[in-house]
């Protein structure tokens, strides 16, 4: 899992006006929860490009006017019309203390159901896992190579190590659709 530096400077004043006032400046406000204490701190929005605009999943080393904390991203708040990043909370980590977060999936293999004309359609983008932090995947990956035309693959078939998926396990992951053409196809065949 790769890790990242974020730099921040502690917040003297909490409420609506102050975040308002530091948004304007491009700053986002944050919280970090998990530890003996909540932090508050504002972050440049420019260091949450290559954190949250990425489909990777990182562990961030905050650096808190001097303070230094392993966290990950727990939540990010976007204003509904322009996209702009409102707010962040990070989890602290705990040595020993398994936490929840959500993995991007990759597919594995080459589904025969695709190759014979089918489109694979791609139902979950990411699987919520729960796992020790230096247990924590890059990627969940699922491996489609037995899946055929009008097949899907769910939760309960994906095989793990040193984390435990808590996604519902009948939930499907992908299917291969079968395309109008080729459905018409198989009809006349019959």
């Amino acid at each position: 899992m790769k890790s990242l530096e974020i730099v921040g400077f502690k917040r003297a004043n909490l409420g609506k006006k102050e975040a308002k006032r530091l948004r304007l400046e491009s700053y986002v406000p944050c919280v970090m929860y998990g530890g003996s204490e909540q932090i508050h701190f504002y972050v440049p929005a420019i260091l949450f490009r290559e954190l949250l605009y990425t489909p990777e999943v990182h562990i961030v080393d905050l650096n808190v006017e001097g303070d230094t904390y392993r966290a990950i991203v727990q939540d990010a708040q976007f204003h509904p019309v322009n996209e702009m990043l409102l707010h962040v909370d990070f989890l602290q980590l705990q040595e020993g203390k398994e936490v929840k977060m959500d993995i991007p999936i990759q597919f594995v293999g080459v589904s025969p159901g695709v190759l014979a004309g089918g489109k694979l359609v791609s139902k979950l983008r990411k699987l919520k896992v729960q796992a020790l932090p230096e247990n924590l995947p890059d990627y969940v990956k699922v491996d489609i190579s037995d899946l055929g035309l009008g097949k899907s693959i769910k939760v309960s078939k994906v095989e793990t190590t040193d984390y435990k998926i808590l996604t519902n396990q009948l939930a499907p992951i992908a299917t291969v659709a079968i395309p109008r053409a080729l459905k018409g196809q198989m009809q006349a065949e019959k």
